[in-house]
């Protein structure tokens, strides 16, 4: 059956294109738009019918086209008026990708052609992606409810591109993750809650092509409900059926999203999609001596316009789609604060405000990281208790701790026992605080303590780009070397690095491959490095270091003093005090031991119940005898694997820049 119209057959209830018994009904969202046409294309890539959506209904334009099915493929074009100086981009010979698109047949690839004017006449067809109508499952399923002990931090293609048990065909992918081996590794070392980084179809940055780089994070999305062909080549399914064997190993997948801005840039980028529809819609615009300039909040060009119901009701119904027909169990909301800006961050902006409401939403792990480049956009803190947070605080002084840096002794205690100063409000936890030492934007850990500096010389920007303030330290040679000593050092360095974060009160978060001591060599922004720099060596995997990681992950979770949800008091309740915080010669720490600026070694007493443990940090490049609370104690945990730590007659010798846990016997 040859596809038509169905005059005036179009409904305004479903946003995107959704099949029914007639045909595939469309409808997109556009204030601006005088017409919008939905394009048909054959599978050589030809357009083979155009239509106009005849329903229009507060501001939504639809249209029922029967003869249509799921797997048809299809493109949108907009008319309107055309004046970028007032953020109007009408060209109906730039085809623009469904926002509410589920499936692209291509990735996003950039061209000179995307971003002319419309004087120029150029039909970009050839260019877009095609979005393929797909049809529900089904089979929808809420989220499952349970709380994260263990935060995994994964890039899909860094993670699998050199796995030696993923197939060739499927490296890189979705399906890869599905591999027995991947999936035991994870297990192994304690994952049960696996974020994936941007799993939405992006485009690279500008100015990457030049250079011969790919972006290979995904954080430059241009659809928010499309999974990126790259990582799931037969379809949306893939990521479906990882979810669904995930769940059953006892992991639940969260994915990293980007409701902040999209590939399309400022108004010299590629016409795409939301640019094209309706920008001053789904931007955010400030005017400027009569001319309308897009906010640049998100530090990408463009700022989505969260505070409008059109781009909230987007950003919902994405985020519902993730939920129900791809079965992940929640989000990590990246620069989370643009979501609440109205235009400065308001905690109780509609936007979070629905997020947190929704029946289904509501049910699942919701992650913020709290802020963005922009005036005002440090919120660490302010997302309520229905969200966790990322607490670059904890990065930030545990890093400065083990550097050596001065007058960091109350920071360290402040911060393994839960960050109290920032969450301990409104009925918030210790869990609202998610603790990292390294992600993606960063050194790894080993980088960490093999670099004084950035070396970012590779991404082709100079070695401008990249955080400039790192808190890292290289042991006594920038970069990679030979020298024995100097690599032991750095693993001990990190494996102390790695024991502070278990030992925490909060929710630890991990960064791929850091369990194996992996480098990027020095380079902290690698996200235009899809090669080696980001694929996990895992052939070159330190296998003793994977180890203590699944043995930090046990003892934490064996030891509810370690994880029992409150925020430590020091206050005596039944005769028990839940910490007692101690000087290596055994006494309590008074106001001049925490004043000390050369302090380097703090004993945390933690009881709850009837656990016990006893933890000590050890900074000093030397030994430190420390003197014990009454009874007997032994090694539940010791960072240095290279000694042992010699328990008797109530003290013991802690190992040169080293943690250790002490249990009752």
């Amino acid at each position: 059956m040859k596809p038509m119209l169905v005059p005036n057959g179009g409904s305004i209830t479903h946003l995107g294109a959704t099949v029914t018994e007639v045909g595939v009904n469309f409808a997109v969202y556009s204030e601006s738009a005088t017409k919008i046409w939905v394009s048909v294309f054959d599978e050589q890539d030809q357009e083979t019918d155009r239509f106009e959506l005849d329903v229009h209904q507060d501001h939504i334009h639809a249209g029922l086209i029967a003869g249509l099915a799921a797997g048809a493929r299809y493109g949108l074009r907009a008319d309107g008026p055309y004046d970028p100086d007032q953020g109007y981009f009408f060209d109906p010979m730039k085809l623009l990708v469904d926002p509410y698109a589920k499936r692209l047949d291509r990735v996003f690839v950039r061209s000179p052609r995307l971003r002319l004017d419309r004087a120029e006449a150029v039909d970009t067809a050839p260019l877009v992606p095609k979005a393929i109508v797909v049809s529900n499952s089904g089979e929808n399923i809420l989220p499952r409810k349970k709380a994260p002990s263990m935060f995994y931090e994964m890039n899909v293609r860094g993670y699998t591109m050199r796995h030696p048990s993923v197939q060739g065909p499927l490296r890189g992918t979705i399906a890869a993750l599905t591999t027995q081996r991947v999936i035991d590794h994870l297990k192994y070392i304690g994952v049960d809650t696996l974020q994936l980084m941007p799993t939405a179809a992006w485009i690279d940055e500008g100015h990457l092509p030049q250079l011969g780089l790919t972006n290979a994070w995904g954080y430059n999305p241009v659809v928010y409900s499309a999974v990126d062909p790259r990582l799931a080549p037969r379809g949306p399914h893939e990521l479906r059926h990882m979810t669904d064997l995930y769940r059953k190993n006892g992991i639940s997948v969260i994915l990293d999203v980007v409701y902040n801005h999209t590939g399309e840039g400022d108004a010299n980028g590629p016409m795409l999609s939301l640019m094209g529809l309706d920008a001053r819609t789904y931007y955010r615009f400030v005017e400027v001596d009569g001319r309308q300039h897009l906010v640049n909040d998100a530090g990408t060009g463009n700022t989505l316009r969260c505070d409008h119901p059109a781009t909230q009701r987007l950003v919902i119904d994405s985020l519902r789609y993730w939920v129900e027909e791809m079965g992940v169990s929640g989000f990590r909301f990246d620069l989370a604060t643009v979501l609440g800006r109205d235009p400065g961050f308001n905690p109780n902006a509609e936007m979070l405000q629905k997020i947190k409401a929704d029946p289904v939403l509501k049910q699942c792990i919701l992650v913020a990281e709290p802020w963005d480049p922009g005036p005002g956009g440090y919120a660490l803190g302010q997302f309520g208790k229905e969200f966790k947070e990322h607490n670059d605080t904890f990065r930030d002084d545990i890093r400065e701790f083990w550097r050596g840096e001065d007058g960091k002794i109350g920071a360290l205690a402040g911060k393994v026992a839960g960050s109290a100063e920032i969450f301990n409000f409104a009925g918030r936890k210790p869990s609202h605080g998610v603790n990292m030492l390294a992600v993606h934007d960063g050194f790894t850990l080993r980088d960490l303590v093999s670099y004084h500096d950035k070396h970012n010389q590779a991404n082709g920007e100079n070695n401008r780009d990249g955080h400039n303030h790192n808190a890292s330290w290289n042991c006594g040679v920038e970069g990679e070397t030979d020298d024995e000593a100097i690599n032991a050092a750095r693993k001990r360095d990190v494996r102390a690095l790695l024991a502070t974060l278990f030992l925490s009160r909060g929710v630890p978060l991990l960064q791929q491959g850091d369990e194996m001591f992996r480098t990027q060599q020095g380079n902290n922004n690698a996200y235009a490095q899809d090669n080696e720099i980001t694929w996990l060596d895992w052939e070159s995997a330190d296998g003793d270091m994977v180890d203590f990681v699944a043995a930090l992950s046990k003892f934490r979770k064996a030891h509810v003093t370690l994880t029992h949800d409150h925020f430590l008091s020091g206050q005596d309740k039944n005769g028990v005090r839940d910490v007692v915080w101690l000087h290596p010669d055994g006494r309590e720490m008074n106001e001049g031991d925490w004043g000390y600026s050369g302090a380097s070694t703090l004993g945390m007493h933690l009881r709850h119940k009837d656990d016990e443990v006893l933890v000590w940090f050890n900074r000093r490049s030397e030994p430190v005898v420390a003197r014990l609370p009454e009874g007997g104690w032994q090694v539940g945990i010791l960072s240095d694997n290279t000694t042992s730590v010699a328990v008797s007659e109530g003290t013991a010798t802690l190992s040169p820049r080293s943690v250790v846990a002490l249990v009752r016997p």
